[in-house]
């Protein structure tokens, strides 16, 4: 279950509280019977591996940044020397 942060627009009373997503949004504050306000703060997501970047599926005609140069297309396609 979630936590939820309030905070108190009448006596400045802050405090947090696990809720079920099903529960209503408290109303009155605990110390004065103020009337409370939900406090929002960022989400700590992390987005890992490939994919999540604007550029990663872009081909270099349409990026307006200047990447190293490309590989001529004829030494692209032509077959790695085999080992001795």
């Amino acid at each position: 279950m979630p936590t939820y942060a309030y905070a108190c627009k009448d006596c400045d009373h802050a405090f947090d509280i696990v809720q079920s997503f099903s529960d209503s949004s408290l109303t009155e504050c605990p110390e004065c019977k103020g009337s409370l306000r939900k406090k929002f703060n960022s989400v700590g997501v992390v987005f890992k591996g490939s994919g999540f970047y604007r550029t990663d599926s872009r081909d270099s005609k349409g990026s307006t940044v200047s990447a190293a140069p490309a590989a001529s297309p004829a030494a692209a396609a032509a077959p790695a020397p085999a080992a001795s």
